[in-house]
Order: C-alpha cells, then sequence, then structure tokens
C-alpha cells in the first residue's frame, strides 16, 4: 500500500505521521542503510540477510550477527507482520508533536524474514484496540526526498 502525506490520518492531529518541522530521516553518512531508504521510495520492504548462513537481520550492520562474516546484504521481504508490542504515546517527546498525540508506536515482526522486527507508527484511529498478534501491512509514507514505512492492521 503506498500513500501520500495529505492520505495519512496520523495521531490526534489527523495529519500525516512525519511532521516538516522534524529533522528529515535520511541514511547515515557510511551509507548502511541507504539501500533501505531506497527501496522505501519503491514502496518495497527490504531486511538485511548474510549470504553465508542465510540470517535476517535488523538494523543493518557491516557484518552479521549470527556467523559474523561480512557477506551482508539485504533482500526484499514480504511487506506483511504482525504485532509483536505496542505503546500509544500519550506525552510527546518533543514539543512539534503536542498536538499529534496521541499515536500509536508498534514494533511489528517479520514472520517470513526470520521473526526480525521493525519500529512504526500503526495508522488509524489513535485510540483503537491494539492486540498483539494483530496482522499489519507496510504502507509507504511518501514525502519530499524520502518515505517512511508505517503499518496498518489488516
Amino acid at each position: 500500500m503506498t500513500t501520500t502525506e495529505s492520505e495519512v490520518g496520523a495521531g490526534a492531529g489527523g495529519g500525516p505521521y512525519y511532521l516538516p518541522q522534524l529533522a528529515r530521516p535520511e541514511a547515515s553518512r557510511n551509507g548502511l542503510e541507504a539501500p533501505f531508504w531506497e527501496a522505501t521510495e519503491r514502496d518495497e520492504l527490504v531486511v538485511q540477510r548474510c549470504s553465508s548462513c542465510g540470517t535476517y537481520q535488523w538494523g543493518p550492520e557491516w557484518i552479521c550477527h549470527a556467523c559474523h562474516s561480512f557477506e551482508v546484504g539485504f533482500e526484499p521481504v514480504e511487506r506483511r507482520g504482525r504485532i509483536y508490542s505496542w505503546e500509544r504515546v500519550w506525552h510527546p517527546v518533543h514539543q512539534l508533536l503536542v498536538d499529534a498525540c496521541p499515536y500509536i508506536i508498534a514494533l511489528v515482526e517479520l514472520p517470513h524474514a526470520g521473526n526480525v522486527r521493525m519500529l512504526g507508527n500503526l495508522l488509524g484511529d489513535p485510540r483503537q484496540d491494539v492486540v498483539i498478534g494483530t496482522d499489519v501491512d507496510a504502507v509507504f509514507e511518501h514525502h519530499d526526498g524520502y518515505t517512511l514505512v508505517q503499518w496498518q492492521a489488516r
């Protein structure tokens, strides 16, 4: 699923989850996460996988967490997962987020990718009932020059 800033109902404010006044997310200067950000622009979800032992891992690292090989790269994975944990944010972590509260942050497990877990906002009503194990789909929130991965319950 793809969405633009105007189509995303975020938090209590109802606008996009990312506010332009905040620092823009981008790949680190060493370029380690660049393949992830480039894939999001194509509405593709990728995670690292070791070509030596086959282990998936997230977040990106220069070596495999399992076998310590340097043969790690990014590969596409299904854009679906399940809620492993979540938090409803009532108190903003930044003064610019005061009007966005409450909102829901979800830790999503990707069972088809070695059960790695990714964080993102859970789209929809910020007061919705959230159940651990709920199936979710990745939603790509496009902005000028970058794309965020958010999650939506099926």
